[in-house]
């Protein structure tokens, strides 16, 4: 019988169970005692947040990290970011990938309004005195490493926050950083 989890990272942790550098690092099984051969679906870099999923099982896996399946990011960027820049994000952008040059595809990318409240990270985001910051959220079907932060640079407001906040229908909710939750399976498409 297989287990799913879906969990909110922390920042701070890495998307894996074994780290074999010599640094010390956080790892997931730091959050809860999953069963032997639990694997990440997809990663969330050290300095990421937010909604991840995990399974005993890979073709599920192998179906999440497809790009048929959304994966919904809020961000914090450094600036007020503007409606040029957003219209920019939908139709793609050039990032660095692997020594060269992508073009991202379109995605989904709007302002928020309203500052959302995933409470405090543990390592402090500077404060206004630097500047204003805005929210924003972008949907993506793809994950190229570092993807999210690599478009905001590339119009200009470098990412100072980055939470996953949906994966195809499941959605990171009222989780707090660092909870654990046990699930039958994942409904992610559409």
């Amino acid at each position: 019988m297989h287990h799913h989890f879906i969990i909110n990272k922390p920042y701070g942790y890495l998307s894996q169970f074994i780290y074999e550098l010599k640094r010390k690092k956080k790892l997931l099984g730091e959050l809860h005692n999953f069963p032997a051969g639990t694997m990440a679906i997809g990663r969330l870099d050290e300095d990421s947040e937010g909604l991840l999923l995990l399974t005993t099982d890979g073709k599920v896996s192998e179906q999440i990290r497809s790009k048929k399946v959304e994966k919904e990011y809020y961000v914090q960027v450094d600036g007020v970011i503007t409606q040029e820049a957003i219209e920019t994000l939908k139709s793609g952008v050039e990032i660095g990938f692997e020594g060269g040059k992508y073009m991202t595809r379109k995605c989904d990318a709007q302002l928020i309004h309203d500052a959302p409240d995933f409470g405090p990270r543990a390592k402090k985001i500077r404060d206004d005195r630097h500047g204003p910051s805005t929210w924003a959220s972008i949907t993506v079907r793809e994950g190229k490493f570092r993807q999210v932060r690599k478009m905001t640079a590339a119009v200009g407001f470098p990412t100072l926050r980055l939470v996953r906040v949906r994966i195809g229908n499941v959605h990171l909710q009222q989780l707090k950083a660092g909870e654990v939750i046990e699930v039958d399976g994942f409904s992610v498409e559409k």
